[in-house]
């Protein structure tokens, strides 16, 4: 009896030791290139499996150190690392798995062990990654079942940058290293440092001490979006040499190599507030305290400047291993030059004209490009600029930085230069991420939500086979003019760069958005579990919708596939409303509001109001060009959807200087006599009202009459961001083709700060009754 209750005893104190078991899955973020079941028994992951790295390897001992670590933070489990081999209960981490891709893995699960198998480190780290996001997140000691698989894997893209400017606003080292962090957990491999600024010089550059002393600090920030109001604080901050090699260790040993920013020959202020003689003027400079573009540049002409550029450069590259330098070339205004006695002499020196789309100011500017990629490639190096680099002729070996769109890239791929695509409308991540701004923090403009992002191609369609392998990657970008606290950066990126990682790590038929939403559920427990400031729009209800012939097909998803109610007549739905369960077929104009429910909770109201009309889904032609960042798809002037993200939201067709005239073909001819076209004014971002508004019919597409016409006084002062109507209203007249014309404001009046420079006209959706 005393043998039975001893023996019984042992049973609950072994039942008692043992934990509670969770399944480990594979839908995660980036989805992995192939998953497949093998089959048969799982491995079991417990306080004694060990991890195995190859002995002597010290790379892969740090892998292994950081795999313990992740899964101790999952799973409370401490494991052991050793380079002593196992014959099971293990994870085994080696090279010398055979792929084309240099940083590919296999990860191959069974009853005995789990074996990470790169192409490379990098791609053990990869496999690495993968397996940390697959152990589902825990409050409590678990051990894990890992499902019996083979899993090929490796990135689409060989580049996959994310971006940092610390020069609007600085952020401290340890906080660097946690931006690195998130990086990793997304499989992105480069780190673009935004390193100086008009607003700021971070990098200690000990030749010119002086760009720290001065150019780091200045004597106030602009608040908010007021003009003319400051808020009276000096502010400032830079990075030593040595906390930048610190950095560039950090990131190392995560498979991220550093790409440091030094932005010439414009976005110069803070070193010149520094060394005045750098500039056209001699100064005085101040290291600026507005946001946006300044006239104050390098001064091309001066011999002086070169020196410097050779000497902080020199510096620069001891810092930096990486391949890559960028050196900015984006926004950089000629007024200067134009005045500058020394720059003309060097564009007279150096025999340079101007052409039919290019100054002899712009080929100075890719003088000065071009001498500093010639010293870099001396040194071992390639020079990355942003697409502003093109214009005057592309530096010999530059790869560009795509930004104003996708077309500054497509140019340069045609042209069979390197290209890394990063178009504002998709992946510039200090846009807003949701449509009510109000509730929202402080943002650029725009909206991006994480649908948008998802949904960027950075291989165009209009690219030849072979010159499609010049787009080597994608990068998001974050720029901080209005991002001033840690907490703001994370909450921008997360979980945006989880769309991103799949648009660089995974290939265009994988990717599904629909899909993507549970996993990236799932990245979100990580996101919450590590404590990080994260948007949760996700939450709410998506919408994708497409036309289809004369009809709008509007489909409704949720992250978690939760139930969802809606109505079309804007009424609030209830669980009473109708239960969404397939595709709305919209014809007709509607409001359409839906709400999902969680455990009697209610979502967020989605709302969308669609406006048919007479113009709605008919043909629609421009008479000329839009300008190139904002080059969409005209048919979204007759979508029945009325923009309402920002000019930046790829809602809007932007022209630059120019007149927008559109020709509407109704398909057949009937009656109206209404042609409403609305528009986007911004002044801030030198987006102008319409001056002119011009309305011609026609019954076959030849000869037009004037039935409208109308002239708009110019903006004279600074207004609040609106969006304005222009409305025709005439005698009932038929006709098939409508010919409409807003006319820009043309050259940006003098009490502007863009004084003299094309203004821009932003056009949305066309109303014809």
């Amino acid at each position: 009896m005393k043998s039975n209750f001893l023996c019984l005893l042992a049973l609950l104190l072994i039942a008692g030791c043992s934990k509670p078991k969770v399944e480990a899955d594979y839908q995660i973020v980036p989805l992995p290139q192939t998953v497949n079941s093998i089959g048969g028994q799982g491995f079991e992951l417990n306080g004694k499996t060990l991890i195995i790295y190859q002995a002597g390897n010290e790379v892969q001992k740090q892998t292994a150190t950081f795999l313990s670590e992740y899964i101790k933070y999952s799973t409370g489990l401490e494991l052991s690392i050793t380079d002593t081999d196992a014959s099971d209960n293990a994870i085994i981490l080696k090279t010398g798995y055979e792929g084309e891709n240099a940083e590919a893995y296999s990860l191959t699960v069974n009853a005995n062990r789990i074996v990470i198998d790169g192409a490379c480190e990098a791609g053990v780290f990869y496999g690495v990654q993968t397996l940390r996001k697959a152990i589902p997140v825990q409050d409590s000691e678990v051990e894990v079942v890992f499902p019996a698989v083979e899993i090929k894997d490796y990135p689409r893209f060989g580049y996959r940058g994310m971006h940092l400017d610390v020069s609007r606003h600085f952020f401290p080292l340890d906080f660097v290293k946690k931006y690195i962090d998130i990086l990793a957990l997304h499989n992105i491999n480069r780190f673009h440092w935004h390193l100086s600024d008009d607003q700021g010089w971070r990098i200690e550059i000990k030749k010119y001490p002086e760009l720290t002393k001065i150019g780091s600090q200045r004597a106030q920030t602009l608040i908010e979006k007021k003009d003319g109001e400051y808020d009276g604080k000096p502010y400032g901050g830079y990075f030593t040499q040595n906390e930048a090699r610190e950095v560039v260790e950090y990131a190392a040993k995560r498979f991220i190599t550093v790409i440091p920013e030094i932005d010439l020959p414009g976005h110069m202020q803070a070193a010149l507030a520094s060394y005045p003689e750098l500039g056209c003027t001699g100064g005085p400079y101040k290291v600026a305290e507005d946001w946006g573009v300044f006239e104050d540049v390098l001064c091309a002409g001066n011999d002086t400047v070169y020196t410097f550029l050779e000497n902080v450069f020199s510096e620069i590259i001891e810092i930096f291993p990486s391949e890559y330098i960028h050196v900015g070339g984006d926004e950089c205004p000629k007024a200067r030059w134009k005045e500058c006695p020394k720059c003309q002499a060097k564009i007279k020196a150096l025999k340079l004209a101007a052409d039919a789309t290019h100054t002899k100011e712009d080929r100075l500017q890719s003088h000065m490009i071009g001498y500093v990629e010639k010293f870099l490639n001396s040194k071992g190096r390639q020079i990355i600029g942003w697409d502003e680099i093109l214009e005057g002729g592309l530096a010999p070996n530059a790869t560009v930085m795509s930004w104003r769109g996708v077309e500054g890239g497509i140019e340069a791929a045609k042209q069979h230069h390197d290209v890394i695509m990063s178009p504002n409308s998709y992946i510039y991540f200090d846009y807003y991420q949701g449509e009510d701004k109000d509730s929202e923090p402080l943002a650029f403009g725009g909206y991006l939500p994480v649908q948008k992002v998802y949904s960027l191609e950075p291989v165009s369609k209009s690219l030849a086979d072979d010159e499609k392998k010049y787009i080597i990657g994608a990068q998001a970008n974050m720029w901080t003019e209005y991002i001033n606290n840690t907490q703001q950066v994370e909450y921008m990126l997360m979980p945006r760069i989880a769309a991103l990682s799949e648009v660089q790590w995974c290939k265009p038929e994988n990717k599904d958005y629909e899909k993507f939403l549970p996993r990236l559920a799932g990245l979100m427990k990580y996101y919450k579990k590590m404590g990080y400031n994260y948007a949760t729009h996700i939450t709410e209800i998506a919408a994708e919708i497409k036309p289809a012939g004369n009809e709008l097909i509007v489909k409704l998803f949720t992250y978690d596939n939760a139930p969802v109610y809606y109505t079309l007549d804007g009424s609030e739905p209830t669980e009473k409303s109708t239960k969404y369960e397939e595709p709305l077929h919209i014809g007709q104009t509607a409001d359409i509001k839906a709400v999902a429910y969680r455990d009697n909770e209610k979502s967020k109201i989605y709302e969308k109001k669609l406006n048919f009309n007479k113009a709605t889904l008919k043909g629609i032609e421009l008479v000329n060009p839009t300008h190139q960042n904002y080059a969409f798809n005209p048919s979204i002037l007759v979508d029945g959807r009325r923009g309402s993200g920002g000019f930046a939201s790829a809602e809007w067709l932007g022209f630059f200087g120019n007149d927008f005239i559109g020709i509407v073909d109704l398909g057949e001819v009937q009656e109206i006599s209404k042609v409403v076209t609305g528009t986007y004014e911004v002044e801030s971002s030198w987006i102008f009202g319409a001056v002119g508004y011009t309305v011609a019919v026609s019954e076959d597409g030849k000869a037009y009459k004037q039935v409208y016409d109308e002239s708009y006084p110019v903006m004279d002062k600074v207004r609040p961001t609106s969006t304005v109507d222009l409305t025709a209203q005439f005698t009932p007249v038929n006709a098939r083709y409508v010919k409409i014309t807003a006319k820009n404001t043309g050259t940006i009046p003098d009490w502007h700060a863009g004084k003299g420079t094309p203004a821009f006209l932003f056009i949305d959706e066309i109303m014809i009754e």
